[in-house]
């Protein structure tokens, strides 16, 4: 079982029913101990990145969210989630993240269009299981703020809006997608299902 973390900010719809596509079960929950004993977990979110930390602590799924990560079992965050895996972000002042992954959101600065919106081609930075059979393609982005991962090994995939923007973050069990990929046609399914599939593996 999959279970899409619901803290009151996200496309919880969507994701449930992008993974269900795929031919896993998907629970959208809030419920502390049916996350802690789903085989994967995904963090999606919309929304300003203040608002989500604090609805996630006012909701204790902070803490859970951060035990979950230490299990060792898959955790995948979508968009803002994404984002949300990091130490702090600078978006309507500075804000503490969930710190899975050094780090910091940054606005992105300089003149042209913000949010970078629509689709863009991925750069694969280094080898990782979520690349498994997919070649670099285009994925759909929504963004006013992007991350900016400490460490370069964190960093598993770019894209290129007036410069090197982060797409993909991974490390150990803890990855992030800064697209929607139940939004990204059969690429970003198949990246999402790449995810699923590490799932399933023996712990």
């Amino acid at each position: 079982m999959i279970a899409i973390i619901d803290y009151g900010m996200g496309n919880l719809h969507s994701v449930s029913k992008a993974v269900e596509r795929l031919g896993y079960e998907a629970v959208v929950t809030g419920d502390a101990e049916q996350i802690l004993a789903a085989e994967g977990a995904i963090l999606p979110g919309v929304g300003a990145f203040g608002d989500a930390m604090e609805q996630l602590r006012e909701s204790g799924l902070d803490g859970v969210v951060r035990r979950y990560a230490e299990s060792g079992k898959p955790l995948l965050g979508i968009c803002l989630g994404m984002q949300l895996l990091f130490a702090s972000s600078e978006e309507h002042g500075n804000h503490e993240g969930l710190g899975l992954l050094p780090g910091s959101v940054v606005r992105f600065r300089g003149d042209y269009k913000v949010p970078h919106m629509g689709w863009n081609r991925l750069n694969y930075k280094s080898a990782s299981p979520i690349f498994q059979g997919i070649e670099e393609g285009h994925v759909y982005f929504v963004h006013s703020y992007h991350a900016k991962p400490e460490r370069e090994s964190d960093l598993l995939a770019v894209t290129d809006y007036h410069q090197p923007v982060t797409a993909i973050v991974g490390r150990d069990n803890v990855y992030g997608m800064q697209f929607h990929p139940e939004k990204s046609g059969d690429i970003g399914m198949q990246l999402l299902n790449n995810f699923l599939a590490m799932c399933k593996q023996p712990k």
